[in-house]
């Protein structure tokens, strides 16, 4: 089968079903989470993300309502594009569930800054469960499968209530599975605490370290602070893993070069890896790989949409970045229209050899909200 340049060609879904299995969310679970080629992947995502649209649109009055005003109800899609997605904003005008109320666990809350709306999120133990699985399987295959010592780039106390957590407090506290043992490296008044990074790395001398912080969290309070301190720490064993931020980082002239080479220099790190991945969306990010790229897994896949008529661009045109996951089961966000801007340049063959749809963002749309977990850190902390 030949996929279009343009786009993501249309699947007769119950002749593919006769050429090969069609992969469950349990069955994806016990693979590598980029071995799907685009064929198999798309074939797949398109039938679950069709059965997840079945789903929310039986148990969620208000996403019914605006299926049916659009009349864009199937049961089955032919192709992962035909999907019907949601403005990521809807999340934030609506408490949108597709469990009763009861069955909620947890909240999310995505970034904002004083007076914005936030998105809140409503998390049943099963998509919580879901969640936790997905994130492990796709770290894990930057970091290894065992647990490491880390260092949070960030502050204990964003983790004060654990049943309504911030974006920032779900991904530290989500990043937190991999670790044997961990520090976070600020104090209350976000104060890098050098002498203790020195005493961790000294209790586990030999050994690999994972890092995690938000992007211009890491910028601010650990690169420029080390650069200050006149003591020197050695990071050469760690893997950093960020994601964030960057708007005031370019406000700032860094950029993704500058940002990686500055922190080699201060600390010895080099393996250093962005991500993107939203609240509204927890567990499916997508990583940085050597070539600078971010990559989708066999969980989630990305599309550019023209932001004029919303029509799916080609490899290479700018558009606004539609995620898709197959995550969401207690509230529709399985298909978000975002309003980053991004771009595609093509699936399963990027230069470092991994599968997937691979992308880059560019940036946010003109007058949008700000939105990034570091970027609006002072409000939640």
């Amino acid at each position: 089968m030949k996929f279009q340049k343009t786009a993501l060609a249309k699947l007769d879904i119950p002749k593919l079903q006769g050429l090969f299995k069609m992969y469950s969310i349990e069955d994806l679970l016990t693979l590598n989470p980029y071995s799907l080629d685009k064929t198999k992947k798309h074939a797949t995502l398109t039938h679950i993300l069709s059965e997840l649209t079945g789903l929310h649109y039986r148990n969620c009055p208000e996403y019914k309502k605006i299926l049916d005003f659009y009349n864009n109800y199937k049961e089955t899609y032919d192709s992962i594009a035909n999907i019907p997605f949601l403005p990521v904003r809807m999340l934030k005008e609506y408490s949108l569930r597709s469990v009763p109320k009861e069955s909620v666990v947890k909240t999310l809350t995505s970034s904002g800054t004083t007076g914005q709306q936030t998105a809140k999120v409503h998390l049943d133990a099963e998509t919580a469960k879901l969640q936790q699985k997905i994130l492990i399987k796709i770290v894990s295959n930057l970091i290894g499968g065992s647990r490491m010592p880390m260092i949070i780039l960030d502050t204990s106390n964003i983790l004060k209530n654990r049943e309504a957590l911030s974006a920032r407090g779900a991904g530290i506290l989500g990043f937190s599975l991999f670790a044997s043992d961990k520090i976070y490296a600020l104090d209350k008044d976000m104060n890098l605490n050098v002498d203790e990074i020195l005493a961790f790395l000294n209790k586990h001398e030999g050994k690999p370290i994972f890092m995690f912080g938000f992007t211009y969290m890491v910028w601010l309070h650990f690169y420029k602070r080390l650069l200050e301190s006149p003591v020197k720490v050695d990071l050469s064993r760690a893997t950093l893993l960020h994601g964030g931020g960057w708007k005031k980082l370019a406000n700032e002239s860094v950029s993704s070069t500058i940002f990686k080479k500055s922190l080699e220099d201060v600390c010895g790190v080099q393996s250093v890896h962005d991500y993107y991945g939203m609240a509204e969306q927890t567990g499916t990010i997508s990583i940085e790989c050597s070539e600078g790229h971010l990559h989708t897994s066999n969980f989630s896949d990305v599309i550019i949409r023209n932001p004029k008529d919303f029509s799916v661009c080609k490899f290479g045109e700018e558009g606004l970045i539609e995620t898709l996951s197959v995550i969401p089961k207690s509230y529709p966000g399985h298909a978000l229209l975002t309003e980053d801007v991004g771009v595609i340049y093509g699936v399963d063959d990027c230069k470092c050899g991994q599968p997937g749809t691979y992308f880059s963002v560019l940036g946010r749309i003109k007058n949008a909200e700000m939105r990034g977990c570091s970027d609006t850190y002072a409000v939640s902390v």
